[in-house]
C-alpha cells in the first residue's frame, strides 16, 4: 500500500498473548511494525462496542488475543470474547464493513512464534482489503445498536440457552440462537438509524424513501421510538406527521 499506512490495532489479553507478543520481540520473530498493542486484562473484556468505535475512529483491522480454552485466567473469559467477536461481525456485517476486518486468535504466553506468524498473516489480509471504507451513519447505527441491552444479554447468555434452556425450560437450537441474534441486530439496526436520519425532521415516508425500507418496517420503528420518549412529533405537516429525535451527542448516542 503506497502512500497510507494501514491502521491495525490489536487488543491482546495481559496473562497469555501480550506475554506471547512479547516473547516474540525477544526471540526477534519478525512481524508487520503497524499493529499498535493494547493490553487489557481479558480478552473477555472487549466488547462489540469498543471494537466497533475503533473502527470508526480509523482502524483498519482490529485484532483480538486470548488464552486458549482451558487456560483462562478468569476461566470463561475467552469463551464470552469469542461470543462478543461473533456479535461484532454480525454488526461490521449490517453496517457493510468486512468482517474479515475483525479476527481473534488464541496465543499463549509460549507461543512467541505463532503469535509473529498470525499478526503477519493477518495484516496481509488487511494489505489484500485494503483501507477501510464505510458510510459513517450506517456505522454509527450498528455502534447505537451494540449498546442494546438485550444483544449485550444474548451474547454472554448464549450457551446457557443452548444447553439449559431459558427459565420456561426452552432449550434453544443453534439455528434458532443465530435467528435470533440475526433479527436483533437488524431491528436495533433499523431503528437506530432512523433516529440518526431524524436529526432533522422527516415524515415516515421521507424516511422510508432515503433509506430504502418498507413503509410498515419504518412506521412500526417509529411508534417504538416514540413509546421509549427517544423522539417526538415536531410538526403536522399536510396532515402527516413530521418527527424529530431528541438530542443526539456527538458520538451518536443520545445525552
Amino acid at each position: 500500500m503506497k502512500g497510507k499506512e494501514l491502521n491495525v490495532i490489536g487488543f491482546l489479553c495481559n496473562w497469555c498473548s501480550y506475554a506471547g507478543a512479547d516473547l516474540a520481540g525477544v526471540s526477534r520473530f519478525q512481524y508487520p511494525p503497524n499493529i499498535r498493542i493494547i493490553r487489557v486484562m481479558c480478552s473477555g473484556r472487549v466488547d462489540p462496542e469498543l471494537i466497533l468505535d475503533t473502527f470508526l475512529h480509523g482502524a483498519d483491522g482490529v485484532f483480538i488475543g486470548g488464552c486458549h480454552f482451558g487456560d483462562c485466567h478468569y476461566l470463561e473469559g475467552n469463551y464470552y470474547a469469542e461470543k462478543k467477536i461473533e456479535m461484532a461481525k454480525r454488526l461490521l456485517k449490517a453496517a457493510g464493513v468486512e468482517s474479515k476486518r475483525l479476527r481473534l486468535e488464541w496465543v499463549s504466553a509460549s507461543e512467541g512464534g505463532r503469535f509473529a506468524a498470525v499478526i503477519s498473516a493477518f495484516t496481509e489480509e488487511i494489505k489484500v482489503l485494503g483501507p477501510i471504507k464505510f458510510d459513517k451513519e450506517r456505522l454509527k447505527a450498528v455502534l447505537m445498536a451494540a449498546s442494546d441491552y438485550r444483544l449485550r444479554i444474548l451474547a454472554t447468555k448464549e450457551k446457557e440457552l443452548l444447553e439449559g434452556g431459558n427459565k420456561y425450560g426452552e432449550v434453544f437450537t443453534q439455528h434458532e440462537m443465530d435467528r435470533l441474534l440475526d433479527d436483533l441486530v437488524q431491528e436495533d439496526y433499523e431503528a437506530n438509524l432512523i433516529l440518526l436520519k431524524l436529526k432533522k425532521p422527516m415524515s415516515v415516508k421521507e424516511i422510508a424513501s432515503e433509506l430504502n425500507l418498507k413503509l410498515n418496517v419504518v412506521l412500526r420503528h417509529i411508534l417504538d421510538l416514540k413509546r421509549q420518549e427517544r423522539i417526538e412529533i415536531h410538526e403536522i405537516r399536510d396532515n402527516t406527521p413530521v418527527y424529530i429525535a431528541r438530542e443526539l451527542s456527538e458520538g451518536g448516542k443520545e445525552e
